[in-house]
């Protein structure tokens, strides 16, 4: 036993020598260039993956103040647009005219390609048609897709919100829901319309349409405690985005009701709640991959005039997310891809 420490004590020391001798022999040459290699990995970080000129994409959705989901949209569109060499312009509006005219400034700096929801397909179908007119390629995103060709965009991205309503209902059935409440907390957006529509029609149980001002959120709360009180036997509440899960989490414990809460889009607080049992389901549609690949593919079309799909909907969603996927999605969520 002696020996063989002696041996292992031995063996150290001889590397340690070694290893002193290296240190002392690179630190002139490889010391330099393992530095002069670290700067090149940094420098390249953020650096396009291609060599097609510098093209300028604009981005205008429907988005309010606060809303995380489009955070995760611009992500995905940020980073693609630094692999393709892409100008990324993004600029919002809630408000369905003031949204038309940021799309019009769009064309008045001639934009090389156009990135649109249609939350409110009627008051943005003129500007829209305009871009295409002026040569400008528009994808459009999220919501929308009925009227996506018909305004002529070369493909729509995001999910089919009548299926994702669809497949809410079915799951509300295998949960054993009876009387369900969904939220929805912008007025006249046709996507949450379809969402709540999709889910009365596969629903075997009763559910009802609760409108909120989804720009103040103590008014949702209340809106929604105040439904639960009021009729004990909901026994599910379906919210349309995720900041407005945990706001109706609040409401349920307020209530102190036993209506499970359920949600559309995932967000840190959403995964954590799924983990913690706090929430049912979420319904994702993969938001990041709506900002990446609506990038992808305009430069894609204006690289080489390829489409995905052929100009069909590139559908992102829906998945059912429960307690079962939370905790693998969950890293995903802190880093604001998911």
């Amino acid at each position: 036993m002696a020996r063989a420490k002696t041996g292992v004590r031995a063996v150290g020391a001889l590397l340690a020598a070694v290893l002193g001798a290296s240190l002392v022999g690179c630190s002139s040459t490889g010391g330099k260039r393992a530095a002069d290699a670290r700067k090149a990995q940094a420098e390249a970080v953020g650096k396009a993956a291609v060599s097609t000129p510098r093209w300028t994409f604009a981005m205008v959705t429907h988005s309010g103040e606060g809303d995380t989901f489009w955070d995760i949209v611009q992500k995905g569109a940020k980073e693609a647009s630094a692999k393709d060499n892409i100008n990324f312009l993004y600029s919002k509006s809630d408000e369905a005219q003031q949204q038309a005219q940021l799309v019009q400034a769009a064309i008045d700096k001639k934009v090389d390609g156009l990135i649109v929801t249609l939350a409110k397909p009627d008051a943005m179908k003129d500007v829209v048609k305009k871009a295409v007119a002026a040569g400008i390629p528009v994808i459009t995103i999220n919501s929308g897709s009925a009227q996506s060709k018909e305004y002529g965009a070369l493909t729509h991205i995001g999910q089919d919100e009548s299926v994702a309503g669809e497949a809410v209902g079915d799951e509300l059935n295998e949960r054993g829901k009876k009387k369900a409440v969904c939220v929805l907390h912008e007025q006249g957006n046709v996507g949450h319309e379809q969402r709540c529509a999709g889910a009365k029609k596969t629903f075997d149980g009763e559910l009802q349409n609760l409108y909120v001002d989804g720009t103040n959120m103590p008014d949702v709360q209340a809106s929604i405690e105040a439904k639960l009180q009021t009729d004990r036997a909901i026994d599910a509440v379906v919210t349309l985005g995720a900041p407005f899960a945990d706001t109706a989490v609040r409401a349920k414990e307020t209530a102190r009701s036993k209506a499970e809460i359920d949600t559309f889009d995932l967000n840190p607080k959403v995964a954590a709640g799924l983990k913690a049992g706090t929430l049912g389901f979420a319904v994702d549609q993969q938001p990041y991959l709506q900002g990446y690949e609506a990038v992808d593919l305009l430069w894609l079309y204006r690289y080489n005039a390829d489409m995905l799909g052929g100009g069909r909907p590139v559908l992102t969603g829906p998945q059912i997310v429960t307690e079962a996927e939370a905790a693998q999605l969950e890293d995903y969520t802190k880093r604001g891809t998911r």
